[in-house]
């Protein structure tokens, strides 16, 4: 059975017309985390291919053969997907950025842009490596990727809450293993992302009470208010 099955068992209870599934408490009261690291230089990458990175990392994390039964990443990862999926993204560059290579993770790279998703553990409980490395006061400007290839996956950001880089790489993160979960993957597929219009949103929502289409609604720990769809994904 896949590390990511409770996702899947529970989008299937937040569906239209069914009571949201509530996710409890972590039961050892420790809260869990997973830190996703942006590298971004003085001079950094473009913003969809920053966030591309992460969706794809955090993913990668979950389905990699050491988060398998028998694997060491396991239990790490099983416990934190029993409960809430909490990511917390970061910066790094530079020797910081050369350092959490050292970490237990995944890096993955589109274009110039790098992402690397730590395996997740208690989010009091980090290396001081990654303690010291912040997302505030960070920013990247929208860019203009065009239209996605055609056959790639889409994971569409709610334009309109204008979502910082790190909460929206924290969403895009949340996507790309819901959306795995719900289709019973086993590899990463190459998500492209993209930001929807108010429009184009509207037909999203539509698609995903279809069930077409796989929603994200956020917990609401910051930025946008708790059952705020953030991100839709669509198949390719």
């Amino acid at each position: 059975m896949s590390v990511l099955a409770p996702l899947a068992a529970r989008y299937g209870a937040d569906r239209p017309g069914v009571p949201r599934a509530e996710i409890p408490p972590e039961p050892d009261g420790v809260v869990r985390a997973m830190p996703v690291v942006l590298r971004l230089e003085r001079a950094p990458a473009l913003r969809t291919p920053v966030l591309e990175a992460a969706a794809r990392a955090a993913l990668a994390v979950c389905l990699d053969p050491r988060a398998e039964p028998d694997g060491e990443w396991h239990e790490a990862v099983a416990t934190w997907v029993d409960a809430r999926i909490r990511k917390i993204a970061r910066r790094a560059r530079g020797a910081h950025w050369e350092a959490v290579q050292n970490l237990l993770g995944v890096t993955v790279t589109v274009g110039d842009a790098q992402a690397r998703a730590l395996l997740p553990g208690p989010v009091d409980d980090v290396p001081k490596v990654v303690s010291r490395l912040q997302i505030g006061g960070t920013d990247l400007p929208d860019d203009d990727p065009g239209p996605p290839p055609p056959g790639v996956p889409v994971i569409w950001v709610n334009g309109v809450l204008g979502m910082t880089v790190g909460k929206a790489a924290a969403q895009v993160g949340h996507a790309s293993m819901l959306d795995a979960a719900v289709r019973g993957l086993d590899e990463v597929p190459p998500y492209a992302v993209r930001t929807a219009d108010p429009a184009q949103w509207s037909r999203l929502c539509e698609a995903a009470e279809r069930g077409v289409a796989v929603a994200v609604r956020d917990a609401g720990f910051t930025e946008v208010a708790p059952g705020t769809i953030t991100t839709i994904t669509t198949p390719g």
